[in-house]
């Protein structure tokens, strides 16, 4: 690493502190040429390559999972929280794995289990686009399905 000031490679590590971000650390440091101090963070790099439904591969995205969730929870009782949460924990849950690849169906249906217990609404909008339903008679079996749970859920 480089000071960004002086560009001398000759730095010091003065404090280290988990970030409030999901998996990073902040890192106080100091260049011990010119003596002045910055800030960097580190977070995780997840070396996970998503197979794709056309057979291609993307990197794991994880802003691109937590806008998948906020569209299907928006206007439900599932807040941006409970979406930042739920994609950190789908996140976790992958890289715990250990896998290299994963397919996106994997994600999908880990994270159709997940919302079928958290909201209905949400659920049945993510099943929507992720299982895109031909006809109707799929769509009234996943709502069915989902409404099968809640009803458990509730008792």
């Amino acid at each position: 690493m480089q000071c960004p000031f002086c560009g001398d490679e000759d730095i010091k590590v003065t404090d280290s502190r988990n970030a409030t971000d999901a998996n990073a650390i902040r890192r106080r440091r100091q260049c011990l040429s010119c003596q002045k101090r910055f800030t960097t963070f580190e977070t995780v790099d997840l070396a996970v390559q998503v197979k794709k439904r056309d057979g291609s591969y993307q990197d794991f995205n994880l802003e691109k999972l937590t806008n998948g969730l906020s569209a299907a929870c928006r206007h439900t009782r599932v807040g941006p929280e409970q979406v930042s949460a739920l994609s950190s924990e789908v996140s976790s849950e992958i890289m715990e794995k250990g896998l290299r690849e994963i397919e996106t169906t994997v994600i999908g249906e880990m994270i159709m289990q997940k919302l079928k217990v958290l909201d209905t609404i949400a659920y049945i909008r993510f099943a929507c686009v992720y299982r895109r339903f031909k006809d109707m008679d799929e769509l009234i079996n996943a709502i069915q399905s989902a409404s099968t749970l809640e009803t458990i859920m509730k008792n």
